[in-house]
């Protein structure tokens, strides 16, 4: 068995150049700490204890939220609530008040209050989240988008502004006019059975069979104050023939045998837009008729009316021979993808703008007593 005395000899050869070994009691004034030994008496090296260490020992200080921090909290929870509110009722003035202007700057002083305290700051920190999301400025802007979608700004008329708006009639047409003229019904029936006339002569006359593209259309007019009138526009349906016309002199005779049945029925006679003689300047000719010579042109538009009655008539026809560079082949072959008409031929349709259906009469008459003089 070795002596502890020589055990402990062991360790401390070769000690050359080592610090010296501290004197018995170690040094005056240094920091003893107990140490743990071994079995047989030998210290046992331990790691001094960390600042983090020490800091996790110690109970961490828990403090409770102060009362202005939910004060802060539950007025921008509640303001966040009432702008939601207004949005959804689509109340866009409402936003710009001056009450909800002002309730708007005190919660963020208590907010920023709120921030600034020690026991309120992460409430409050919550609240200017909730205060920047949802406030008086991003809130309008989204109503004002919402109100833009739907088109209704009725929230920010005055009642004299939705009273002019309600205008039952159309500026510079007085009552009587609008009730003396034919009727949406009238027009309908008239314009129907003229568009039979003319397809009848013309197939007896030269066999054209015929297509119908789209129904009959109504679009309210404008009343002049930013609202609908009472008064529509009525467009008929067009027809169209399945079988091309390319001849000049052919054309001519359609458009004669046209204006015969039209004139019979107390029409005018046809107009060409597309001739020279209607004083046209020779580059808008080219730009829709494709060149300034009736012969050569691809689109024809014919014209007439029966004034002071609202009924227009159009004739349109088609020559795709004289499309070289093929601009009216790919106008038309869109249409025809969409209607499925004939790519070329002869279409007619009547017009009738500002027409008042016989059921409103009655109601436009005395809608109409409320703004006289106006």
């Amino acid at each position: 068995m070795v002596e502890p005395d020589k055990q402990r000899s062991r360790y401390l050869g070769g000690t050359e150049g080592a610090p010296p070994v501290p004197p018995a009691g170690g040094y005056h004034g240094a920091r003893r700490t107990a140490a743990l030994v071994d079995r047989q008496g030998f210290p046992l090296l331990t790691a001094a204890p960390t600042a983090e260490a020490s800091a996790d020992r110690a109970p961490a200080e828990k403090r409770a939220a102060g009362p202005l921090g939910w004060i802060a909290l539950i007025a921008a929870i509640l303001f966040a609530l009432v702008l939601l509110a207004i949005l959804l009722s689509g109340g866009t003035d409402l936003l710009y008040g001056i009450t909800l202007l002002v309730l708007q700057l005190v919660i963020v002083g208590v907010v920023i209050a709120a921030c600034l305290s020690r026991r309120g700051r992460m409430l409050g920190a919550i609240a200017l989240t909730t205060t920047l999301l949802l406030n008086i400025a991003t809130v309008g802007g989204m109503s004002a988008l919402q109100t833009s979608a739907s088109g209704n700004y009725q929230g920010q008329k005055t009642e004299e502004q939705k009273f002019t708006e309600a205008y039952p009639g159309i500026p510079g047409v007085s009552e009587s006019t609008v009730l003396a003229q034919m009727s949406l019904e009238d027009v309908r029936a008239e314009s129907e059975a003229a568009l039979a006339d003319v397809r009848q002569r013309l197939s007896e006359r030269y066999g054209y069979t015929w297509t119908q593209s789209g129904d009959e259309s109504l679009r309210n007019e404008r009343n002049g104050h930013g609202g609908e009138s009472m008064l529509v526009s009525y467009t008929s349906p067009s027809w169209i023939t399945n079988e091309p016309i390319q001849d000049y002199t052919r054309k001519i005779e359609v458009m004669n045998v046209i204006q015969d049945v039209l004139v019979e029925r107390g029409m005018y006679s046809l107009y060409s837009f597309n001739d020279p003689a209607s004083s046209l300047d020779d580059t808008i000719l080219q730009r829709f008729y494709g060149t300034a010579d009736p012969e050569t042109q691809h689109t024809w538009e014919w014209y007439t009316d029966n004034y002071p009655d609202p009924m227009r008539f159009y004739a349109i026809l088609y020559d795709l021979s004289n499309d070289p560079a093929g601009e009216l082949a790919a106008e038309r072959e869109a249409e025809t993808a969409q209607s499925g008409v004939p790519m070329e031929g002869l279409e007619i349709f009547f017009l009738a703008p500002e027409l008042l259906s016989e059921d409103d009469a009655e109601e436009f008459s005395e809608l109409m007593q409320d703004y006289d003089g106006f």
